[in-house]
């Protein structure tokens, strides 16, 4: 492994590591996505505990961590392999963040972007994968799950030479998501939907209250 290699690697965890939900929160003055909702520090659980405007700005920061740092080790030559290892390895800094105590989220966003600088065309086809499942089943983690199902189908068809780290990302992508196939399986999983309307059933309900005192 090539020092440019290693120091890319390194990078990309440390970039990984910075929370995008949990800074976007304590500027927002929100409350700690990990202590509400699902617990998740990611864009889905922000959308129940801020709203859309919050959640977006988290989709965008944790689709740019892992963007960039692959965007670099590509302009640098890095080769294949270890350009799949640094995509692997922001991913892993969003699972396992070295600055908050490595609890982290699932690493979805974060991957699409350590994807995309293999093509836009790919890029495209995740994200109508993902866009796709939700509206059809109402579950962001089944987006997720079938997305990266799909993923090294999709990178073997465009690009052939970064089939075996996407298929890597992948599996990362799944044991995280392990609790989410269980209750998938159980028909526990809460629909994206439904903590929204319950949300904004709990907000009328105080407003009402407020307004008749």
């Amino acid at each position: 492994m090539s020092a440019t290699a290693l120091g890319m690697i390194i990078f990309a965890y440390l970039c990984g590591s910075i929370s995008s939900a949990i800074l976007v929160c304590r500027l927002a003055r929100l409350p700690d996505p990990r202590t509400q909702g699902s617990g998740n520090p990611g864009a889905t659980n922000v959308l129940r505990v801020g709203g859309k405007a919050a959640a977006a700005t988290v989709l965008v920061f944790d689709i740019l961590k892992g963007m960039m740092p692959v965007w670099v080790a590509y302009k640098l030559n890095v080769t294949p392999m270890y350009l799949g290892l640094t995509a692997i390895a922001a991913c892993v800094g969003h699972i396992y963040p070295v600055f908050f105590r490595f609890k982290g989220g699932k690493g979805v966003a974060t991957a699409l972007g350590a994807i995309a600088p293999i093509g836009w065309d790919l890029t495209g086809l995740m994200t109508g994968t993902w866009l796709l499942t939700v509206l059809l089943s109402g579950y962001s983690s089944l987006g997720a799950i079938i997305s990266a199902l799909i993923a090294p189908f999709y990178v073997w068809w465009f690009k052939p030479q970064f089939t075996f780290p996407v298929a890597m990302l992948s599996c990362l992508i799944l044991l995280r998501h392990h609790d989410n196939i269980q209750r998938l399986w159980r028909g526990q999983e809460t629909k994206i939907w439904t903590r929204l309307k319950e949300k904004k059933a709990a907000r009328k309900a105080a407003e009402e209250a407020k307004s008749n005192k």
